[in-house]
């Protein structure tokens, strides 16, 4: 009895697979499935076909140009380097060391260079020497008696001779020489004056956020002129 009992189960069980193989109903249950595509490395790939290092996450910078590994950094500045400039020419020490100690209160390390070369002297106050036997001698005595102590002949542009009105580090003492003579009849010139020398030049690496130091605020006294440029700092020599 058990035996005929599995013989009709097991011909029920191939009625029934009949019966769904024809409907088409096990194909879905019984369809292959489909082989799992190999994985292959980048660097296996043929470089064609390997994807650009902007399209792969993490590689992009920040202006959406992909750098390759290994590239950082290559054809920019960092975001650290330092930015040399250098201040004067100061014409002497106790002018290059007031500036220094300004930047040191403002927390710079300035660094103090000796060279030859010209550094402005002051404003040239000056006339035409007056033509005629013995003129630029009444014209000394004149103005001596109207208390321009420090008038003298000397050459001026163009070796021409010139009667030296003063020389003046500040505009208001220039200014002042000039009404004096025009006071007098005279009509006095102006000119800057350098001199060939000694000059200081102080070097100072700017902060990130800086911009162009103004040499204004290294003056030593109120009023005073001095022709101060900023410029880049020289490069090294070579040892």
């Amino acid at each position: 009895m058990t035996i005929l009992k599995v013989i009709v189960a097991a011909l029920a069980l191939a009625n029934l697979l009949y019966f769904l193989w024809t409907h088409g109903i096990a194909e879905q249950y019984m369809a292959p499935a489909a082989p799992l595509k190999s994985l292959k490395l980048v660097s296996e790939a043929p470089p064609a076909q390997r994807p650009r290092a902007a399209d792969l996450p993490g590689l992009a910078t920040s202006n959406g140009v992909g750098e390759q590994p290994g590239d950082a950094g290559s054809g920019s500045l960092a975001p650290n380097a330092k930015r040399c400039v250098t201040i004067g020419p100061f014409r002497d020490v106790a002018e290059a060391a007031h500036a220094a100690s300004t930047l040191r209160a403002g927390g710079y390390d300035p660094r103090q260079r000796v060279v030859d070369g010209d550094v402005w002297a002051g404003i040239w106050v000056y006339v035409a020497e007056p033509a005629g036997p013995g003129a630029g001698e009444q014209l000394l005595t004149k103005l001596k008696a109207a208390g321009i102590d420090d008038a003298l002949e000397m050459p001026g542009p163009a070796e021409a001779s010139v009667i030296s009105l003063g020389l003046f580090s500040e505009q208001k003492r220039a200014e002042a020489r000039v009404a004096q003579a025009q006071a007098l009849g005279l009509n006095p010139s102006l000119s800057d004056r350098k001199r060939t020398g000694n000059v200081y030049w102080i070097d100072v690496d700017l902060k990130p956020a800086d911009g162009m130091m103004n040499p204004a605020n290294l003056q030593n006294e109120a009023g005073r002129i001095s022709r101060l440029e900023v410029e880049a700092c020289p490069e090294p020599v070579a040892p």
